[in-house]
């Protein structure tokens, strides 16, 4: 039922026009889009919330979309007195930085998604941002859906438009929109895990490289900082998903809870992803910090090597140095050339030494 549904989200949405963006809404204010289904058909001439609302109920067919961007508590209180919204889950919505979650007040259901994107750049830094997250937020009832973003990312432009494209999915009611959002928000921590490993692969080969750069702890650990911000956006969405493929909740019907159970099943993959990244990123900084070790070891070894080698003319200088009338060949003719001969000569045996037990 929802699979066709599927496949279109995940073919178009990245490719699609963006319908949700405010330069295209008349309606100013945080209400990007307003739009009623019937049938799965848009509907024409309908701008307003209240006649909207009062269109489906007056029919008792098809459903309400509202998408918003960023609403204040103002903007939003009219919408929650219109269509019966708990209050708790509109402080939710307004203030933002919630927690991936699935509630039920009454017959609404109000779940909260954590919206990913994985940011461009040339070359990895130390200060690089890799994850840019964001919010996106869904009350669903029997003849309406309400989405709210925040964040600059995250357009259901895309989606709708996929929707959009198969009606017969979208006739469906609220469930097929909530399905469709849910794909949309894990098919894209799919992208962003996938993206991510890119740049793993280019720290671990340039940590192991002859020419590794031990500057690369910065840049391992602010990959390590991003894949936690990551891990944050993912990992809570596995209960949520778990609800709603499995209980009974109203808004979601009993043959849509297996199209639930595929979203929650991509989820496990990029979760395991990002924990698999993550326990490479620990070694690759381990390996990495033990190079440093055996670098240091190296200079140090070699530094000793030279002193030793320094050490023997400055012993022969500091003994002629000292002044006596009675020194061994102090007073023939070849002594100071012979003194400089010996401490050649024992300077490169000193130095053949070394260079054979690796020390130079």
């Amino acid at each position: 039922m929802f699979s066709n549904l599927r496949r279109a989200v995940r073919r178009g949405y990245r490719r699609a026009v963006d319908l949700s963006h405010p330069a295209r809404s008349p309606l100013g204010s945080a209400v990007v889009n307003c739009i009623v289904y019937r049938d799965g058909v848009r509907q024409d001439g309908c701008a307003e919330v209240e006649e909207a609302l009062r269109r489906v109920r007056r029919t008792g067919e098809g459903f309400v979309w509202i998408g918003l961007h960023e609403p204040t508590q103002e903007e939003l209180a009219g919408l929650a007195k219109l269509f019966g919204l708990h209050p708790l889950a509109v402080e939710d919505a307004v203030h933002a930085h919630q927690r991936p979650k699935v509630e039920r007040y009454d017959d609404i259901l109000f779940a909260v998604f954590k919206t990913v994107r994985y940011v461009e750049h040339e070359e990895l830094t130390a200060t690089s941002e890799v994850v840019e997250t964001g919010e996106l937020m869904a009350f669903t009832g029997d003849d309406f859906v309400i989405t709210i973003r925040h964040g600059g990312r995250g357009t259901l432009g895309p989606v709708r438009e996929s929707l959009e494209a198969y009606p017969e999915q979208l006739a469906k009611g609220p469930a097929s929109v909530l399905h469709a959002i849910a794909d949309h928000v894990v098919d894209d921590y799919v992208a962003v895990t996938d993206a991510v490993q890119h740049d793993i692969d280019a720290v671990e080969t340039a940590v192991f490289s002859d020419t590794g750069a031990r500057g690369d702890a910065g840049r391992i650990y602010q990959l390590k900082r991003e894949l936690l911000e990551l891990r944050r956006a993912v990992a809570p969405l596995a209960r949520p998903l778990e609800q709603l493929a499995t209980q009974p909740i109203q808004a979601i019907p009993v043959e849509a809870r297996a199209y639930f159970r595929d979203v929650a099943d991509h989820l496990t993959r990029a979760t395991d992803q990002i924990n698999g990244y993550d326990a490479l990123l620990d070694s690759i900084l381990q390996a990495h910090l033990a190079q440093v070790t055996v670098a240091q070891n190296e200079d140090m070894r070699k530094i000793t090597a030279w002193a030793a080698i320094v050490a023997v003319p400055t012993m022969v200088c500091g003994v002629y140095g000292m002044n006596f009338d009675h020194m061994p060949e102090l007073h023939w003719t070849y002594g100071y050339p012979a003194v400089l001969g010996v401490m050649a000569l024992a300077c490169f045996l000193i130095h053949r030494g070394f260079r054979r037990n690796g020390w130079l």
